[in-house]
């Protein structure tokens, strides 16, 4: 049955708005995938870019002319044929004008037209001029050969190519990029003598595997000097695929005692590298460095020298950190996601790709050679009535004077076809000349020898291989260079680590009661007589080295670590730690630490439950910190105290009643993170009203002393003194002395 008709409203389609949004969006995508961003297998050009070639070639702007303003081309071509903006005209004109972005230019520009340091710092078009460069021939000299079909322009007025007879696989020479819907385009350019190379071989051998033809295309070839140190069988597995990654990095030598860089990745300027570096610098992360500068110029497009500090500057190591933390060693995607002779966008393989362009190539140069056929076998035509009316020139020139109607007349006496009529009445005089019967005959001879080569060439599958192939060599040979971008197996760039950058020296980290941190030098610091914000005072000051990870505990069981050495100096009061870290609301921190990964620890809650754990628990990259000890919502979070290798060390636990209970440490597990086990025995029922608690922890070795700070008064306990309090995990422990039972802190000798 026919579809019901849609209702309409005013004269006027109604459609559901889905529906109409998703063929807007269809046609849209269709658009900016076909006719915006990416480029058709033939000719290897986006729309706007083979407008600007056909118009410029209409301009009379080639190789061999006056270059004109650009202003001038970019106005035929968004008037005639692209009607989009002229600042993004103007773009993709400077682009392919830029030797420093495309491998093999087809404009050459006079003016401004940009530098490697700024590739948009182009002068307006106004300014410049520009004109074809002579390997666009290879685009263009087949053009009015019959070779492509032609659609009419935006406007109906004019016609414009569909695609240009491209000679050479010009996609592969110098690539192209763009951002569709739903899809993108990354092409690398290639060096032509290798692509050209590998046609031939594909032509010889249309069997020879991906694995073949990069016996030949080697690897991309970008307008740069960088070396390319992607390994060979990733080049090889990207080819094969038609997607992958290359990887360029910077030339440099030794000049004395300095280093100097001589070429850059493709797309990468002196500025930006000078700007990564020099803010290396300034954070302190190269004190290897001593200067740094930019010696570029006209004569060398990239010279950026770097100065070490001392010939005792491991060179190597430098240079492998600065590869791998700054663009002197970049990566580049590759996607050969093509439109290909079907119309439909497809990522192909390096063979299907060259196989494709090369049925491209074939049947243009079909349509070529059919077309200089039809236009032979025409000329034959129009001589051999020619030569009938001059060996009858009386008899022509008497129905020429005496008819009314000398065309049909003409036609009529001799057989002629209307062509060939209208050939011969508008022939001049001085054309029948003595000796215009012998050139007449000499052509006829000369058309009909081409026209046998051609209908040879035309019929012989053989022969039209051959020509294919001589016509890619002699393109070869007259615009093919040498690879500039060199095949180079290297190591992967390692970067040097902060702590490697750092010199190792002593520090003591102060923190305070409302979570300002600070780092002074040495451990000789008296951190109590350290000035602090008004409110504010000392609550933990641990000691260690500026190459290590200091960690931060807080009240709901959360670390957080930031290396030493970037915690601010001790000669102001710091900065808070909610600054650089992000505690839950209503958090707050309750001690610190420092050490190296393998230490221990021993953390615990006021509820007396607690675990060993080493240091490398503590640390991490989350700004939000990691759970590390799980406690009850009542109970509170203790300092982190050390703990020394040593089995035969004691853990011990004080309360706020005044029990103190002493155990081997191996009766306690270390664990990663979690509530832990429990410690010391605490009535339950004192533990829920809050009358007791545990009030601090602390692990004493073999031998040691410790002592319990109570106010003003303190009490010494030595290893023979602690054997009083000594029992089992998780016991009751024992009464301090009358006086000492509230206990505020405890210290470690």
């Amino acid at each position: 049955m026919p579809d019901a008709p849609r209702p309409t409203f005013h004269g006027f389609e109604q459609i559901p708005l889905r529906e109409y949004a998703e063929r807007a969006y269809l046609d849209y995508s269709m658009y900016v995938v076909l006719d915006r961003a990416l480029p058709f297998i033939g000719d290897g050009l986006k729309p706007v870019q083979r407008r600007i070639v056909y118009a410029m070639s209409e301009l009379g702007l080639s190789a061999a002319s006056k270059p004109k303003k650009s202003a001038r081309t970019v106005g035929d071509v968004i008037g005639k044929f692209h009607p989009h903006g002229d600042s993004a005209c103007y773009e993709a004109l400077v682009l392919m004008a830029q030797p420093f972005s495309y491998r093999y230019p087809l404009i050459e520009g006079q003016g401004n037209f940009g530098s490697p340091d700024d590739p948009k710092s182009f002068a307006a078009m106004r300014y410049t001029e520009s004109k074809l460069t002579p390997i666009a021939e290879v685009l263009l000299g087949e053009l009015g050969q019959g070779t492509v079909d032609w659609a009419p322009n935006f406007d109906g007025t004019l016609e414009e190519p569909s695609w240009l007879p491209a000679r050479l696989p010009h996609l592969l020479l110098n690539g192209t990029t763009g951002i569709a819907v739903g899809m993108a385009t990354d092409v690398p350019p290639h060096n032509l003598n290798e692509v050209v190379s590998a046609c031939v071989r594909l032509l010889d051998d249309p069997d020879a595997s991906v694995r073949d033809l990069c016996e030949h295309v080697r690897g991309p070839d970008y307008p740069t000097a960088a070396e390319i140190i992607t390994p060979t069988r990733d080049l090889a597995a990207m080819y094969e695929t038609g997607l992958g990654s290359v990887r360029a990095r910077a030339v440099y030598s030794r000049e004395q005692a300095n280093l100097v860089v001589t070429a850059l990745p493709y797309q990468v300027s002196p500025s930006k590298i000078m700007e990564q570096i020099a803010q290396q610098m300034r954070a302190k992360k190269l004190p290897w460095l001593e200067d740094l500068r930019d010696e570029s110029d006209h004569e060398n497009p990239v010279r950026i020298v770097l100065v070490p500090r001392s010939n005792r500057v491991d060179v190597d190591a430098l240079m492998g950190h600065l590869f791998a933390t700054t663009d002197l060693e970049k990566s580049f995607r590759v996607n050969f996601n093509i439109i290909g002779l079907d119309g439909r966008p497809q990522v192909k393989d390096l063979k299907s790709l060259l196989s494709e362009w090369l049925l491209f190539r074939t049947d243009t140069l079909v349509r070529r050679l059919r077309h200089r056929l039809d236009k032979v076998e025409r000329r034959l035509h129009l001589l051999d009535g020619l030569l009938i009316a001059f060996l009858n020139l009386d008899e022509v020139i008497r129905i020429i004077r005496t008819e009314d109607e000398p065309r049909a007349a003409l036609i009529a006496r001799f057989g002629l076809s209307e062509e060939q009529a209208d050939y011969i009445l508008d022939t001049k005089l001085k054309q029948l000349a003595r000796l215009e019967e012998m050139r007449i005959r000499g052509e006829q001879a000369e058309l009909a020898k081409e026209r046998e080569q051609l209908i040879a060439t035309l019929g012989s599958k053989s022969k039209l291989k051959k020509l294919l192939k001589d016509e890619l060599l002699a393109d070869a040979k007259k615009f093919g260079d040498a690879r500039r971008s060199p095949l180079v197996q290297r190591d992967a760039a390692q970067a040097i680590s902060e702590t490697e950058l750092v010199a190792s020296e002593p520090v003591t980290v102060v923190l305070s009661t409302k979570g300002w941190v600070r780092s002074a030098k040495g451990h000789d610091i008296d951190a109590a007589t350290l000035s602090y914000r008004e409110g504010d005072k000392l609550l933990q000051a641990v000691r260690g080295r500026s190459t290590q990870q200091a960690a931060f505990l807080d009240s709901t069981g959360r670390s957080y670590s930031a290396l030493a050495h970037t915690l601010p100096s001790a000669r102001g009061n710091g900065e808070p730690l909610t600054g650089r870290f992000s505690p839950a609301a209503g958090a707050s921190f309750v001690g610190a630490a420092i050490a190296d990964d393998d230490a221990r620890f021993l953390v615990a809650s006021s509820f007396g439950y607690g675990f060993v754990t080493r240091f490398e628990n503590f640390t991490g990259r989350n700004k939000a910190g990691k759970q590390l000890i799980n406690a009850d919502d009542a109970a509170d979070i203790l300092p982190p105290a050390p703990v020394n290798d040593a089995a035969s060390d004691w853990i011990v636990s004080v309360t706020s009643s005044g029990h103190l209970l002493a155990f081997p440490i191996s009766e306690l597990p270390e664990l990663d993170k979690g509530k832990g086990n429990k410690l010391i025995q605490i009535p339950p029922a004192k533990l829920k009203s809050g009358e007791e608690k545990v009030l601090a922890v602390a692990s004493v070795r073999q031998g040691g002393e410790v002592t319990l700070h109570c106010g003003q008064r303190k009490l010494v306990l030595s290893w023979r003194d602690l054997q009083a309090y000594e029992g089992s995990r998780a016991a009751r422990g024992n009464l301090l002395p009358r006086g000492f039972q509230r206990v505020d802190r405890i210290e470690v000798a």
